[in-house]
């Protein structure tokens, strides 16, 4: 037993062995396993980023060491500036490390060239790669012949590179390797969004006059935080009740974002009344003490809204535990998610009869954290694994400003919807054995036609991560699609509950909306999750520079903000500097000049561009 699972296997019953034996395992012999090692080795695609070939024949004045190969020819003596500057680029600094800019931007480093290897920073400098490096041969091919490297080195043999080899097609495939990316150098993908428009915080109906009645009554009113707790509301009230034809249900996995005493409580003790009020209060939850714990109470209540504060601990602990109970929970929230709309079939305990299953578990979470320690507490592993996916994110920013609280009921509207969802029951069987039949609120032909481009939209973004070897682009973005759904699906139901049906503006705001939280998902993942210390003390540094008056800082308050010591804290301005995130400014001040660093204006990217 290990993370949770179970191996199986002969003589368990239903088991044979089908083919050796476990008492006489077999060996390899040393031929046999360098063999092996020899065809694994031949599979590596690093080409170093020196480019050596190029770089001896400068030195020699001669040809590349392979005459038979235009790609090693032109990687040789090629002038790849040339080619650059008929393709729109420009450069911008002279030396040995040349720095480019791209097409259609005025200025900056989009690009490096050093010993013979074209680096692109750029995320919008098709049709190169951000992090990409680059051959001779490879930007001519790219630039030339659309990435067809077998007729660029046809038309560079055409032109008298390489020698008299017979075969036309031999071709300098290890000019192409991606040689890598140093460690600490990798980028968000996506510009900021920004936070989450005021606009988008609203749906029509019931989600807005719970909102209103929480923004009247807290004593700091937060229209994200009210947002949040009223969407998860409905999307609790209305669980087993209804679904879109695709059979979207409404659960979903909501995160507020707020510093302490910015009004994260208030909307989940609005939540806790109502549901209280209408006689559901056996359906509420507080904390995941277990994954067990959770199959649990979803077995005898199958909806339940589970309210937590400080999630990002629980996300701590998972990433710190050396045992198999945290990570016992994410597996069953990932699980959950997904069987709203099928059975989940209880763990069987030794020597027992199955306990059943659960008729379609209808979890929804209304979790709320500090921004920072969410964030930190996220690791590589969670981004993806779709746990990062699922969950809708809601920053709330500055604190709002106070008003005096006061006794306000809950408006008499808001509990008679509530208790329509709570009295519905579509299906057979009486209330100690039912079995949903959730109502299909169908679409209209129009928000049908949207919904199909916005998941063509979504599934040309999760090419474009794919093509990228993006895991976490690729894991948001294959849910984004299902989150529209489930969104417009809330819509419908909050503006009329009585007769909901999906129309053109629910699947318009839906869209919009995921289509701006995943890109803020992104943008705010990369600028916080790092892959090794080098990489977490770049984020930190630009951080405290995207915080900074005017996204500049002296170089004494940067260096004690980020509490290092200076050789290392040169080593990694070098780096941001040489990647073209941050500039080095010098300016006289009181008769001495001063070092300043700023954030380079215009980039998004903690290294990409707009």
């Amino acid at each position: 037993r290990g993370a949770g699972g179970l191996i199986l296997c002969a003589p368990t019953a239903g088991y044979e062995v089908a083919q050796g034996d476990l008492a006489d395992l077999p060996v390899l012999t040393a031929d046999q396993r360098d063999t092996l090692l020899s065809a694994a080795w031949a599979l590596n695609e690093y080409a170093s980023p020196q480019a050596p070939t190029a770089a001896r024949s400068a030195a020699t004045g001669q040809r590349g060491a392979d005459t038979g190969r235009p790609g090693d020819d032109y990687n040789a003596r090629g002038d790849v500036r040339a080619l650059l500057e008929a393709h729109g680029w420009v450069r911008t600094r002279a030396g040995a490390n040349e720095h480019w800019c791209r097409p259609g931007k005025a200025r900056g480093t989009s690009a490096t060239l050093k010993d013979g290897v074209f680096h692109v920073f750029s995320s919008n400098a098709a049709p190169f790669e951000p992090d990409g490096s680059y051959a001779p041969f490879a930007v001519y091919a790219l630039l030339e012949h659309a990435g067809d490297y077998e007729q660029a080195a046809r038309a560079l043999r055409a032109e008298g590179y390489g020698g008299d080899a017979a075969d036309d097609g031999d071709v300098d495939i290890s000019a192409i390797a991606d040689p890598g990316v140093a460690e600490g150098e990798k980028r968000p993908a996506t510009a900021d969004p920004g936070p989450m428009p005021a606009e988008l915080l609203r749906v029509p109906g019931f989600v807005s006059e719970v909102m209103d009645h929480c923004l009247a009554a807290a004593p700091y009113p937060s229209p994200v935080m009210a947002f949040a707790g009223a969407i998860s509301l409905q999307a609790f009230l209305a669980g087993r009740k209804v679904r879109d034809p695709g059979d979207n249900r409404t659960n979903v996995y909501l995160l507020g974002l707020a510093h302490s005493g910015a009004g994260k409580n208030f909307p989940r003790e609005i939540n806790t009344e109502i549901v209280h009020r209408i006689g559901l209060a056996d359906c509420l939850g507080q904390s995941f003490a277990s994954g067990e714990g959770i199959q649990d109470a979803l077995f005898l209540t199958p909806c339940m809204l589970f309210q937590t504060d400080e999630i990002d601990g629980m996300l701590q602990s998972i990433n710190k535990a050396k045992d198999a109970r945290h990570e016992a929970v994410l597996n069953t929230l990932l699980t959950m998610f997904s069987a709203s709309n099928s059975v989940f079939p209880m763990r069987r305990k030794a020597g027992k009869e199955s306990p059943g299953v659960i008729d379609q578990p209808h979890l929804v979470i209304f979790g709320t954290a500090i921004p920072n320690h969410y964030y930190e507490a996220l690791s590589e592993r969670m981004l993806t694994n779709g746990f990062f996916a699922r969950m809708i994110i809601l920053e709330s920013g500055p604190r709002p400003t106070g008003q005096e609280p006061g006794l306000r009921n809950v408006p008499e509207r808001v509990l008679a919807t509530a208790r329509h969802w709570a009295e519905m029951r579509p299906g057979e069987g009486d209330l100690q054995n039912w079995h949903p039949v959730p109502k299909v609120v169908e679409h209209s032909e129009e928000a049908r036609s949207l919904l199909v481009e916005n998941r063509r939209e979504a599934e040309a973004e999760y090419a474009k991560a794919e093509q990228a070897a993006d895991p976490v682009g690729t894991t948001v973005w294959g849910r984004l699609s299902e989150q529209v759904r489930k969104l417009a699906l809330l819509y419908a139901v909050s503006e009329n509950h009585s007769a909901p049906r999906i129309g053109v503006e629910a699947v318009r705001w839906a869209s919009r909306f995921m289509m701006h939280q995943t890109r803020r998902m992104l943008f705010m993942a990369a600028s916080h999750v790092a892959d090794n210390p080098f990489q977490a003390d770049c984020l930190k540094l630009l951080q405290k520079l995207r915080d900074a008056p005017d996204r500049e800082l002296s170089h004494s308050v940067l260096l004690k903000r980020m509490k290092m010591k200076t050789k290392d804290f040169k080593e990694l301005v070098d780096t941001l500097v040489q990647r073209g995130e941050v500039e080095v400014l010098t300016a006289p001040r009181s008769g001495w000049p001063v070092r300043t660093y700023r954030l380079v204006e215009g980039e998004t990217r903690q290294g990409g561009e707009t």
